[in-house]
């Protein structure tokens, strides 16, 4: 049961969607630390990441999801608001990490259930 549970694609799906919000949530502090720094560019997340991880976990692939790394880079998507070509806005920043905190509330709550499973098993509680 152990191994079908860490072993999982779902499972190991979940913990990469944990690295990336942990990471994503660093950008947007790294973000929010820079407004005011003249010709900043915003970072964020690697958009491809979540396509690349729904596609390893749909083929059910475990070393595909496994060699998964999400990584951040200049989100070029953004535009400089004012003369001082900096790309950060407050506003949206604090939309991103409202975001950011409750993708990784959920993801906390799917492997807190997954780990509750096997407490149940444990405890044999059933019988």
């Amino acid at each position: 049961m152990i191994d079908g549970l860490f072993a999982s694609t779902n499972y190991q799906g979940v913990k990469k969607m944990l690295d990336a919000t942990v990471l994503r949530h660093e950008a947007i502090s790294s973000n929010l630390a820079n407004i005011e720094t003249p010709h900043y560019k915003r970072i964020d997340l690697n958009p491809s990441f979540a396509s690349d991880l729904s596609g390893a976990i749909n083929s059910q692939s475990r070393s595909g999801v496994e060699n998964l790394r999400p990584s951040v880079g200049v989100d070029f998507k953004a535009v400089a608001q004012n003369a001082d070509g900096n790309t950060v806005q407050l506003e949206g920043e604090m939309l991103h990490m409202q975001d950011n905190t409750l993708a990784h509330q959920m993801q906390t709550q799917l492997i807190t259930g997954a780990l509750q499973k096997l407490r149940y098993a444990i405890s044999a509680r059933g019988i």
